[in-house]
């Protein structure tokens, strides 16, 4: 008896290794989708398009950025920002799911102790059977068409997918803590200006109360010019709002409950850097992870149709039961006497089922190429998006120094027109005018100065940025 179940175990084995062998994927191997890229950003060329050139995006986020406090502040959001751990538990389901499907190749084994006792009826055999095994049964489905190979494929890249999404989500979290905290310091500035031109439209109100006294001017210039000091007293609250509701979406993002942040700098004591290198196009690729996330997704879409396409052929499944069995308890570990053994082989195809099977297949194909069109629009979007940023880098860089010059303008204007109006040359109209103009061209200066620094971390979040 057990020659004959060694026998049978060596023609299973042979047999698994025979088609171990032979066994092919019925989908070709994949390849990533060509898509063809420009030489240069556009309005890119005066950062230098050379494959040669150090990319801002290969810097980590602390050397990109100068102002220690805002890497503190980064620090904090990749520590405990929610969306950000919500992303790291993705990997981790993803992780399972992949250990899974790495398990799938290997054969299952389930072993068990049985006890049957056949009571017949009165009018049957008068007697009682008791039959006791202990057994092991293993399966395992030959892997033929690359049925169990693209799932584990599909579920490699589907878990390479979700590391990509992280490290986008840490590159956006990046450039969302830089923009808000940049935002706070133009806040910040606006504030302190909107401050001194209070002052110093409270001096000018005095000084048209003492000619009102002496009767150079009428009421009306009286009430013109405290109608000009309510207006920029009625903005320091609106200011303060927003510092405050900007305070708390930064305390936000860095997972903690609204409160104060802290800053040691001022706006315009900021280095902005204008010569920024951007490399070439192609090195998306490589460095955007949203980018690589899409080509992931029609890797893992590639294999989803490899699966599909495995289920329209046979599948064979191979079975071997072996273990100890008899009727009586004393003879139940009588060797070699109570050895018994089975080994089975099964080809099963698909007949009724092919239907939906077939149509399945076509799924998945349809979301292969759907995959692969969504990779495409991803580095369209890309390109796009370093395209925008190297353009408003390069038209604010003008902007801000145009505004800084007529802010410069304008307080010659201020004070030429307060010494005119003290001398009887000019009159209080020209001296609100001024004041007005000044404080706007000071507000306008500001939120050019943070757009330019905002350009400058977008640009860095473009090409990749920020996840290292």
């Amino acid at each position: 008896m057990r020659k004959e179940v060694e026998r049978i175990l060596r023609r299973g084995i042979l047999m698994l290794l025979a088609f171990g062998i032979t066994a092919c994927s019925t989908t070709g191997s994949y390849r990533k989708p060509e898509v063809a890229m420009p030489r240069a950003y556009r309005s890119g060329e005066r950062s230098g398009g050379s494959a040669s050139d150090s990319v801002i995006a290969l810097l980590p986020y602390r050397s990109f950025f100068a102002d220690k406090t805002l890497c503190l502040l980064i620090d904090s959001a990749m520590v405990n920002n929610i969306d950000l751990q919500v992303a790291l538990k993705n990997i981790d389901y993803a992780r399972q799911t992949l250990s899974s499907a790495r398990l799938g190749i290997l054969p299952t084994l389930n072993l068990g102790v049985q006890n049957t006792r056949t009571h017949p009826s009165d009018n049957g055999v008068k007697t009682n059977l008791d039959d006791y095994s202990a057994y092991g049964t293993s399966s395992w489905e030959v892997d033929i068409w690359g049925k169990i190979r693209s799932r584990k494929s599909s579920a490699l890249a589907s878990y390479l997918k979700t590391g990509e999404a992280a490290k986008a989500v840490r590159t956006r979290l990046v450039a969302d803590v830089a923009s808000g905290y940049y935002n706070l310091l133009m806040l910040d500035r606006q504030l302190e200006s909107s401050r001194k031109n209070l002052a110093i439209a409270d001096t000018t109100l005095k000084m048209i109360g003492l000619q009102y006294d002496a009767g150079q001017v009428t009421a009306l210039a009286v009430q013109q010019q405290e109608a000009l000091r309510q207006s920029i007293a009625g903005s320091l609250p609106q200011i303060e709002q927003k510092i405050s509701a900007q305070e708390n979406a930064l305390s936000i993002l860095c997972g903690r409950m609204p409160g104060a942040i802290q800053r040691d700098q001022a706006l315009f004591t900021l280095k902005v850097a204008d010569e920024l290198p951007s490399g070439i196009p192609s090195s998306l690729l490589q460095n955007r992870p949203d980018v690589r996330a899409a080509e992931l997704a029609v890797r893992a879409a590639h294999a989803d149709m490899g699966e599909a396409e495995a289920s329209l052929y046979p599948s064979l499944t191979l079975t071997a039961t072996g273990g100890l069995e008899a009727f009586k308890r004393s003879q139940w570990f009588t060797v070699p006497g109570s050895i018994f053994g089975v080994v089975q082989g099964a080809v099963l195809q698909p007949i009724f089922q092919r239907g939906q099977l077939k149509a399945r297949y076509q799924q998945t194909r349809i979301k292969r190429e759907q995959a692969e069109l969504e990779f495409k629009l991803s580095l369209l979007k890309a390109v796009g998006e370093v395209s925008d940023a190297l353009v408003q880098l390069d038209k604010v860089k003008l902007q801000e120094s145009m505004a800084t010059e007529r802010v410069a303008t304008l307080h010659k204007a201020v004070s030429n027109a307060g010494m005119l109006f003290r001398s009887g040359m000019a009159s209080y109209l020209e001296v609100m005018v001024a004041q007005t103009s000044a404080l706007q061209a000071e507000l306008d200066l500001a939120s050019v100065r943070r757009q330019h620094l905002t350009a400058m971390s977008e640009l860095y979040r473009a090409l990749g940025g920020g996840w290292r």
